[in-house]
């Protein structure tokens, strides 16, 4: 199983929380894009939870899970499995955990206090997606939480849902690596039941599916546009709900066009640029 791991220990540190990141094209730490990641990565570098990143490829996500019997959390409509990434593994704790939002809330149950705060401050979150688009893979349903959890659970899953319905717009970057692209390509391919060709989208078939995007964020834009003094949905403190949004972010900076990236990072104000750039305050590798 080929993985590299960014960070040592040495016999006088402290244990470190593993951090299981999806490897795409060398060097991984520029190419990283994958959204669900990227909320993990936030939110452990908000909590200022010390960590190390194991680099796992594509090929290798359901062995790695497999390994360390993390089943899937999410299932394709024939109900296969749907293996993904991330997963953190806590050598304080002995608990290992294979969701996003449940790698949170378990940051924040386990470790209130650290770095920043609290992940999920209450606020309102209302945002519904309600357009009938394709999704290509299944997104995380809303937890069975309660109360201020809740919230975030189903805005999670509206910000997935809207994000994922445009994902036809970010295929052709993928940055695949190229030792395995013609592997996860097939397997993508298999996944979604069409081929690999056919999930990227030109033409004016693109350009009206930006302008459903475009659309589509301004929902989510309104929600940023509540507090002026921004850039996050609090104002100048974050929460995990920017986490959510910037997790989608980062996969479309980094397979987007740069002028279709700019011009993202311009709609609605520019709201989605600048709370791009306020959260590389804790964009930061191990």
């Amino acid at each position: 199983m080929a993985s590299t791991t960014s960070t040592s220990t040495t016999s006088s540190s402290p244990a470190l929380i593993t951090f299981y990141d999806i490897a795409l094209a060398p060097p991984v730490e520029k190419t990283a894009c994958s959204p669900n990641p990227w909320k993990t990565r936030y939110a452990l570098n908000f909590k200022k939870t010390p960590y190390k990143t194991r680099w796992v490829p594509l090929p290798d996500i359901s062995s790695v899970r497999g390994a360390l019997n993390i089943p899937a959390s999410r299932k394709f409509a024939d109900g296969s499995p749907y293996h993904t990434l991330p997963v953190v593994s806590d050598p304080a704790t002995g608990r290992i955990v294979g969701d996003s939002f449940e790698i949170a809330t378990y940051l924040q149950e386990q470790y209130p206090s650290s770095g920043a705060g609290d992940l999920f401050p209450m606020q309102e979150l209302g945002y519904v997606f309600g357009q009938d688009l394709e999704l290509f893979a299944p997104i995380a349903e809303a937890e069975a939480a309660e109360g201020n959890l809740a919230a975030y659970a189903k805005f999670n899953t509206n910000v997935d849902a809207a994000f994922s319905a445009h994902a036809q717009l970010v295929v052709q970057g993928f940055p695949l690596d190229p030792a395995t692209a013609e592997e996860s390509k097939a397997e993508f391919s298999r996944r979604a039941g069409v081929p690999w060709e056919a999930m990227s989208v030109s033409g004016e078939k693109r350009g009206e599916l930006l302008r459903s995007f475009e659309e589509t964020l301004g929902g989510i834009a309104r929600f940023y546009n509540r507090d002026a003094s921004g850039p996050f949905l609090l104002g100048s403190r974050a929460s995990y709900a920017d986490f959510i949004v910037g997790g989608w972010l980062r996969m479309n900076r980094g397979m987007l066009s740069g002028e279709e990236w700019e011009a993202l990072k311009g709609w609605h104000g520019g709201v989605f640029g600048r709370l791009h750039e306020a959260l590389e305050e804790f964009a930061q590798m191990d």
